[in-house]
């Protein structure tokens, strides 16, 4: 991970001593989605390893939940169109209790606890009406003209004469108002309104908002940041990074943070990031349902931020955990492999994601049917070292069946059978099969009904392939299927009987 080793070197070169500060942040404007979890696994990375190093390290989180309300997300109701313009802090949650931004936030919270990241959760309307962000607000009035000069030469655009550092709260909403001048004893400022009159109003408790090119490099000073992750679209050439680095110098008289930027997470096959606001990104809270923790971590850090990941939530599950569950076998004390299991109980087995796939499915999703199974095959000696890891996994690996598996690898038992769906042929095998299953010994292992099919082959001069098909479609519906021996083995046999006498 020579990234993570750079960043750790080049931030303690830059902080010989003292705490060293991580920064992530993000508007509560709509669901988190697995995006936004980069951000916050990197940051915990980056601390974990300043620890290791012997420094103290603390990761802040900043919520920009005083940010006004741009546009509706699709899973919200269109009567929230009136809040349009209000800040998201103080726009009730579509839940009825709490507001709008502790809905969304939420999600990333339970993700992080999940996740075991330690974050200091910082609220932008806590800040500004506490009057912390008031000595970078008269910062800015002062200097207007000259952050306006630094915003043009920087990124490349001119800003028209009605341009000021600052929005301003009229009767519950942020507006773009021109700046006339402040009075620092007073703690006021003079603004124009919308019909060019004159206004004062304070600037202590949250009544003026500082805009986000301005607001970002405020906080690294404030809050004294000295490392942090962000979106590339920041990092382009003059973008917020870049402006921000030149007014938190000239404006603030502080250093801008090393920063770590990182690309986005798509969907494999996608073009475009996903969007929270047009339900295209897969939550964040889902995620940790869905994914053990130490899968997520793997994913996230496994390659340099700078690349762009591509997550393939169907068929792309089974890949990414065999490749964890081969690296944890091959170097269990590298770097990537602590840092995937910092802080959370393993969960991720030495069994093959498609061997646990098809023993639980074929088990019927019963956790302790599946370990037998498994202790009956390769892995026997797995299951018995690792039964309680299994188990945990298993739920994970439940709850990807019933939200992104895709439907040609699910099964479950068919509720009825039709003789009519069957040739002769088959009819003929299926009702030998339950012949000699009726005569089964009470013992008979996935071994002993694996013999019995193959039996039947001779006998009937029926190919194995066809039995096969035969055999799934009377039990599954459909033409293929976990390990037949043991399938049948684990299905309650006076059930599996009347079955194959097409009975059931």
């Amino acid at each position: 991970m020579q990234w993570l080793n750079k960043v750790a070197d080049e931030v303690i070169a830059r902080h010989p001593e003292g705490e060293i500060l991580v920064s992530s942040g993000a508007s509560p404007s709509g669901t988190y989605h697995i995006g936004h979890l980069r951000e916050i696994v990197t940051c915990d990375a980056i601390v974990r390893e300043l620890e290791t190093r012997g420094r103290t390290a603390r990761h802040l989180h900043f919520v920009d939940d005083l940010d006004a309300l741009r546009k509706i997300p699709v899973n919200i109701p269109a009567a929230y169109e009136k809040y349009l313009g209000q800040s998201l802090c103080d726009i009730p949650s579509p839940e009825g209790h709490g507001s709008y931004a502790d809905y969304f936030l939420s999600g990333l919270l339970r993700s992080a606890k999940a996740l075991d990241i330690d974050m200091e959760v910082i609220y932008s309307h806590e800040k500004y009406r506490s009057g912390f962000f008031s000595s970078a607000i008269e910062k800015s009035l002062s200097n207007a003209a000259g952050a306006k000069k630094i915003l043009e030469a920087v990124s490349g655009r001119k800003l028209g004469e009605e341009w000021s550092p600052i929005q301003v709260n009229e009767d519950g909403y942020l507006k773009k108002r021109a700046f006339e001048s402040i009075n620092t004893k007073a703690k006021t400022i003079i603004y124009l309104d919308k019909d060019g009159s004159k206004k004062t109003t304070g600037y202590q408790e949250g009544e003026v908002k500082l805009d986000w090119r301005i607001d970002w490099p405020a906080r690294w000073w404030l809050l004294g940041v000295h490392v942090e992750p962000f979106g590339r679209d920041h990092a382009t050439r003059g973008g917020s990074y870049d402006t921000g680095e030149a007014l938190v110098k000239e404006i603030f008289g502080g250093e801008p943070p090393l920063p770590v930027p990182y690309d986005f997470v798509n969907r494999t096959g996608d073009t475009k990031k996903m969007s929270a606001s047009k339900g295209t990104g897969i939550e964040a809270a889902e995620v940790i349902e869905v994914l053990p923790p130490e899968i997520i971590r793997y994913f996230m850090l496994r390659f340099a931020p700078q690349k762009r990941l591509y997550f393939d939530p169907q068929n792309g599950v089974a890949h990414l955990i065999d490749e964890f569950a081969e690296l944890l076998a091959k170097e269990p004390k590298s770097k990537l492999i602590r840092l995937s299991r910092a802080g959370t109980k393993p969960v991720v087995s030495q069994v093959p994601f498609s061997h646990l796939l098809g023993s639980y499915q074929a088990s019927l999703r019963d956790t302790d049917k599946t370990l037998d199974v498994i202790a009956r095959t390769e892995h026997a000696e797995v299951a018995g070292k690792q039964a309680e890891v299994i188990k945990s996994e298993l739920n994970y690996l439940s709850n990807w069946l019933d939200k992104w598996a895709p439907q040609e690898i699910k099964f479950e038992l068919a509720k009825d059978i039709k003789a009519t769906n069957f040739n002769n042929s088959q009819q003929k095998f299926l009702k030998s099969l339950a012949a000699k299953i009726k005569a089964a010994p009470v013992n008979a292992d996935g071994e002993w009904f694996h013999k019995a099919i193959y039996d039947l082959q001779s006998e009937l001069a029926m190919a194995p392939k066809d039995m096969f098909e035969t055999l799934y479609k009377a039990l599954i519906g459909k033409t293929s299927g976990p390990r037949a021996g043991w399938f049948l083995f684990i299905l309650p046999r006076e059930w599996l009987i009347k079955r194959l006498k097409l009975e059931a």
